[in-house]
């Protein structure tokens, strides 16, 4: 994909150097943007081998809801998040837990959680309760696709304490225009060697499910990075990857079943031809 690799060039060029929590240097470029046309082809890069079967399977661990990766490590052998959890797999409230259960208060037995200011709490009986964002998403997309408000926020400030890393894909949005479904996504940190082209796979399975889902196109795919970075000991590996040319995209074929129902089995790759690997070190 030439998207990708321009972005990859342009954080070359004109990104800066900066320190991190991690202890390795980044190269960073602030608010970094670009956009696939899902017509064109599934955008699972060609330059370099990106492992479909994990892409897909953090993609069902997400909405799965859960708050552990015992499911993602110990029965589908996959171990992306295995350096960010606890022994027991605990890696609290993040990308599932927000998707799916991401906790709000109630008032009692009306759907009002806000009390004006100045107005008594003291005989008002709070409860916590959980929206699913992406139930709720795809009822919207169904019932008013012109809404503007068909957003999934993955950020919230008072569990951040809870998170084993908060999240770096903050917010989610969906738009209807032309009986196609769009998806833009908003990441506050992007590592550009390894995160993004997980994150561009598995946000345009998800809207092409979608997609589907609610007899829709799969549109575009639009991507903004607050802070995208390319870590100083990927600079080597990405520039290797950069004297390769992009290939024909793949084709991907999802079940005719509700995003809820979606196992790894669903999901098929076809005419994926990729370059070799190109080994990137975690910084955590």
């Amino acid at each position: 994909m030439q998207v990708y690799h321009d972005l990859v060039q342009r954080v070359l060029d004109n990104g800066v150097l900066k320190e991190n929590r991690t202890g390795t240097d980044t190269i960073s470029n602030f608010a970094e943007f670009y956009r696939v046309d899902l017509s064109e082809g599934f955008p699972l890069l060609t330059t370099k081998k990106v492992f479909f079967r994990s892409v897909i399977y953090e993609l069902l661990w997400y909405l799965r809801g859960d708050d552990h990766v015992r499911w993602l490590r110990d029965d589908q052998d996959v171990h992306i998040w295995d350096a960010w959890a606890q022994e027991n797999g605990y890696v609290g409230p993040i990308y599932p837990v927000l998707w799916r259960r991401y906790p709000s208060l109630k008032v009692g037995s009306s759907d009002q959680a806000y009390i004006p200011q100045g107005e008594s709490r003291d005989e008002v009986s709070w409860r916590y309760d959980e929206v699913d964002q992406v139930q709720r998403v795809i009822e919207m997309i169904k019932s008013n696709p012109n809404s503007r408000r068909m957003v999934v926020n993955t950020w919230h400030p008072g569990l951040m304490h809870e998170m084993a890393l908060p999240p770096c894909h903050i917010m989610y949005i969906f738009n209807v225009s032309g009986g196609k479904l769009h998806c833009h996504l908003t990441q506050r940190s992007g590592d550009i060697a390894l995160g993004i082209p997980f994150n561009l796979a598995c946000y345009a399975a998800l809207t092409m499910a979608i997609a589907q889902e609610t007899g829709l196109e799969p549109g575009t795919f639009a991507h903004t990075i607050v802070d995208a970075h390319i870590y100083v000991n990927h600079i080597d590996g990405l520039k290797e990857q950069l004297t390769r040319t992009p290939k024909p995209l793949p084709s991907l074929t999802i079940a005719q079943k509700p995003v809820d129902q979606l196992n790894f089995d669903d999901f098929t790759l076809d005419g994926y031809d990729p370059d070799p690997v190109i080994r990137f070190e975690v910084a955590v």
